[in-house]
């Protein structure tokens, strides 16, 4: 009998604090350890991260990504016969790893950005060597996972890879996400959410507070919807905001509209979609956009930045609105709250049409096509050895 192809499929470490790179990780190990594909043995692999409580310190994070993890890898490599790296900003462990047996998934160039564009990304000399070294992995490795078209294009564009070694397989939305209800979950954000909102419009907004998703673009234009809507709430998750952008909601006066939750698990976050009346999405850049899909998978409007990589993933059943555009984007949300509000949030003229385009992303899809390149791969290596 032949033996199972060990499969390392290496993870963030939990502490960075990256739920949509955790949400990958985790969904393609499940899909592929619980799929038909007896030639595979699946590996999460996550090294246990040292200094924990001080995980939110920068020098922490460089110490386990480029110290612990490389050593565990080290120690560990001779376990697995391919390594697939989840997110591209751990492409400097590949230099740790037999480059022909590597695949890395890239979510967007975020992480080279200060290489590719230094005008409009500076940084110092040690973050830039950082940098390089990362992308020198990235650039290594035998195959690349792109999780979108538009993705795939920076990539080609830059000339980082070859496009013989370039594969699109978009990202998956979990079956978690889904208009049906869930009574504990449902019950457990009504908790949290009811004595802020009750009844009125809540815009909701999922993701990290980094610079390209925006943040202060959001304020402006809930701000700016409050002046229309006056009781429209803010709700946030993903990460809080920092110290900058309260001070500026402060300023907006929308400040005490807002109501940031702490990171929730995913079935307590689908319930959060469906009590939204619409997501938005006011990022200038992004890779995927996986909170498009997860939202409208939940049956819940999504009003997102005009951007190709948006219209690919939200195709005819989103809205879309010119970046910084305030006035559209407000116009938009109104108009999307005032179908709500006139039909019902699930008897909307867009909710069939949401769920059936969240539908075209499955984690099922994207563990097939995955496995398809890991068989490729050893069999190419068992060829030539």
């Amino acid at each position: 009998m032949q033996a199972k192809l060990r499969v390392a499929v290496i993870a963030d470490f939990l502490e960075e604090g990256w739920p949509s790179m955790d949400c990958v990780a985790e969904s393609l190990t499940d899909c592929l350890n619980t799929g038909a594909r007896h030639d595979l043995s699946i590996e999460l692999v996550r090294p246990r991260f040292l200094g924990s409580s001080l995980r939110h310190r920068a020098g922490v994070r460089l110490f386990n990504r480029f110290a612990v993890y490389p050593s565990w890898i080290a120690r560990n490599r001779d376990r697995f016969d391919l390594f697939h790296i989840i997110d591209h900003s751990y492409s400097q462990l590949i230099h740790y790893l037999p480059k022909d047996r590597c695949i890395v998934t890239c979510h967007d160039l975020d992480t080279f950005k200060c290489l590719l564009e230094p005008h409009l990304e500076p940084r110092s000399i040690a973050f830039r060597a950082m940098a390089h070294r990362i992308l020198g992995g990235f650039r290594s490795a035998r195959r690349v996972i792109c999780v979108s078209n538009a993705t795939r294009d920076q990539v080609l564009h830059y000339g980082l890879v070859p496009p013989d070694r370039i594969k699109v397989i978009p990202n998956g939305v979990d079956p978690v996400y889904s208009a049906g209800p869930d009574r504990e979950a449902d019950a457990q954000i009504a908790r949290m959410l009811e004595p802020h909102v009750n009844g009125g419009i809540a815009i909701m907004h999922v993701g990290s507070a980094i610079k390209r998703k925006r943040i202060d673009l959001l304020l402006e234009i809930f701000a700016a919807l409050r002046l229309r809507l006056p009781g429209a709430r803010l709700v946030r998750a993903g990460g809080p905001m920092s110290s900058e952008m309260r001070a500026r909601a402060d300023q907006l006066g929308v400040a005490a509209a807002i109501v940031e939750l702490p990171m929730l698990d995913r079935r307590v976050l689908a319930a959060a979609y469906r009590r939204a009346t619409c997501v938005l999405l006011p990022s200038d850049s992004e890779g995927f956009g996986l909170p498009v899909i997860e939202a409208m998978a939940c049956g819940t409007p999504v009003v997102a930045s005009d951007l190709p990589v948006l219209r690919e993933v939200g195709g005819d059943a989103a809205c879309y609105c010119p970046v910084g555009d305030i006035d559209a984007w407000v116009s938009t949300i109104a108009g999307v709250a005032a179908r709500c509000a006139e039909h019902g949030p699930l008897a909307s003229d867009r909710h069939a049409r949401l769920i059936e385009q969240a539908s075209k992303f499955s984690w099922t899809e994207n563990a097939t096509r995955t496995a398809e390149i890991y068989c490729e791969m050893a069999n190419a290596s068992f060829a030539s050895a």
